[in-house]
């Protein structure tokens, strides 16, 4: 695998930026990829975190490491994001669209703006950081992205109309991203986790379902991570994690087998 001063002849070390940096799947990307070698600029809203996560990973892997509070279901942040890079003269090489919640319930939430804002977060915000980082990319001939999408985006259920579907978004736009991309040196890759151990499910309220799952359903943030960063190496456009998914996947998609896997609760 490249790191980040194999990657090209330059010998500036290459510079990842990281969405939802400061916990979970986020945090994980960062320490791996500064393991690499690669300098960071880690994206989060809570700035005492950014501040703390950044001076760990700084003084542990001796990267320079800068952060920015920015909060991606603001309409207009990508642009504030992209714009203070440019000021900082921050060339970004390896781009992590992590940032996401559980979000609302499409038809028992009635704020539409709570709607919209989680749109401008799960998709929006993905879209436009790619808009405005991956053409420098594809100029310099090199470039690497991930966006983190899940396995709930590869099987349709009944519930909140909601995650699920702006993750299927995230895969299909990825997809098609990384075969227009593919002939200029820039990898893209839509990561699909499983059940994986983080913050996550606290913070929506959804430890009782984890508490009732069986374990060989949940993974680590280490093994979801290092496979994603394995599979954007490897040109996978998607790239579902954990073994038990990778077996499960092929019956998602079936056209035999997915009735089996979809059906609603009966309302």
């Amino acid at each position: 695998m490249s790191n980040a001063n194999q990657a090209t002849n330059h010998d500036k070390p290459k510079t990842a930026l990281i969405t939802g940096s400061t916990a979970g799947l986020g945090a994980e990307f960062s320490r791996q990829l500064a393991a690499q070698g690669y300098s960071l600029v880690l994206v989060a809203r809570n700035e005492e975190r950014l501040r703390e996560t950044a001076h760990e990973l700084s003084t542990q892997y001796s990267v320079d490491c800068q952060y920015m509070v920015c909060d991606l279901s603001e309409p207009g942040s990508p642009r504030e994001l992209f714009n203070e890079m440019m000021k900082r003269d921050v060339q970004i090489d390896y781009l992590v669209n992590n940032a996401g919640i559980a979000g609302p319930n499409l038809l028992d939430d009635g704020d539409w703006q709570d709607q919209t804002r989680f749109y401008q977060l799960m998709m929006l915000s993905i879209a436009e950081l790619c808009h405005l980082f991956v053409p420098s990319m594809q100029k310099r001939g090199f470039g690497r992205v991930i966006n983190v999408a899940s396995v709930a985006a590869r099987l349709a259920r009944s519930g909140g109309c909601n995650y699920g579907p702006t993750k299927a978004w995230v895969v299909a736009m990825s997809e098609e991203l990384a075969l227009t991309v593919k002939g200029d040196g820039v990898l893209v890759s839509a990561l699909c986790p499983g059940f994986t151990h983080t913050e996550f499910h606290q913070r929506a309220g959804l430890m009782d379902m984890k508490n009732s799952l069986p374990k060989c359903f949940w993974y680590d943030a280490e093994v979801v991570v290092r496979e994603g960063i394995q599979a954007v190496e490897r040109g996978k456009r998607v790239y579902v994690s954990g073994r038990l998914y990778r077996l499960l996947d092929p019956l998602f998609q079936s056209v035999w087998t997915r009735p089996l896997f979809t059906r609603g609760d009966g309302r």
